[in-house]
């Protein structure tokens, strides 16, 4: 047993924290000129896979034990064609990017927040290309805390 001791111990300071995380999606270049025409039978691909993002972001917690929900006070979905980072690359890469000040980090947030996007475009597509695949999904980028900064290489 150890003695009382009246200064709290443990005790983790609360700091602004981001997290980035990154992915993409490989798809057929119809499926690509579907989704970036707006013409997808289901509709607008990408802003109801921002919404599912955003919203993945806020449900972490309920989807991951044992992580502590967050009071996030940003989240952020990027799209941009896969070619623009991979001249041969046919589909769509995500970046999401996660901010609260607390006492605990949002890089599951951040990742949690891109499989869904991602997951969401396969959904919203799948009637015309059962081949796409989700590839890449990392953390590229966290600030804050007591482990301080992280930047992957190659991103």
């Amino acid at each position: 047993m150890t003695p009382w001791q009246p200064q709290p111990h443990g005790r983790v300071i609360s700091a602004h924290r981001i997290a980035i995380a990154s992915g993409r999606i490989e798809m057929l270049p119809a499926t690509l000129t579907l989704i970036e025409a707006g013409t997808a039978k289901k509709g607008d691909v990408l802003g109801i896979a921002r919404i599912a993002g955003i919203m993945a972001a806020k449900k972490t917690s309920d989807l991951i034990p044992l992580c502590h929900p967050l009071a996030l006070t940003r989240v952020a979905i990027e799209f941009e064609a896969a070619s623009a980072r991979q001249p041969s690359a046919t589909g769509i890469f995500c970046a999401a990017t996660v901010e609260t000040v607390g006492p605990t980090g949002v890089e599951m947030e951040a990742l949690t927040a891109v499989q869904v996007a991602l997951l969401t475009i396969y959904d919203m597509c799948k009637a015309v290309d059962r081949g796409m695949s989700i590839h890449d999904v990392r953390v590229v980028e966290k600030h804050g805390g007591k482990s301080g900064s992280f930047v992957a290489h190659q991103y």
